[in-house]
């Protein structure tokens, strides 16, 4: 198994250099590739800051490249729940944040926003400290 870094993914998800885009995909198709959580948090800075993508097409890439047979996420779970609520609204960094510790009470955070948004959400209790 290999595992990628933030560049692999993007490279692949973007195609922006064909070059490296062909090398991300051969890699991927022909080998068992493993990708880290705080990969797949840093691709979706990435991708939303210095290419533009809205959250929907994040999501959708993210989906798409999840599902691929040769594809094995750390903590898939957590994951598909951050990528579930990132679809609903919720920051993906956030998300990715509560989703990981779901086993706690509550999640303590002085962001209003994200204490409004995870409540619409349904995620754990989200709570000022």
């Amino acid at each position: 198994m290999m595992a990628l870094d933030t560049n692999v993914l993007v490279r692949y998800l973007t195609r922006d250099e064909p070059e490296e885009a062909a090398r991300a995909r051969s890699l991927i198709e022909r080998s068992s590739v493993l990708v880290a959580k705080t990969v797949m948090l840093e691709t979706e800075w990435v991708l939303r800051s210095a290419y533009r993508f809205g959250p929907s097409a994040i999501a959708e890439s993210f989906t798409a490249f999840l599902g691929l047979p040769s594809v094995t996420i750390e903590d898939e779970p957590t994951v598909a729940r951050a990528l579930a609520w990132y679809a609903q609204g919720l920051d993906f960094a956030d998300a990715l944040h509560v989703a990981s510790c779901e086993e706690a009470e509550a999640f303590a955070t002085f962001d209003r926003r994200l204490r409004r948004r995870a409540g619409l959400v349904g995620t754990m209790a989200v709570i000022a400290p």
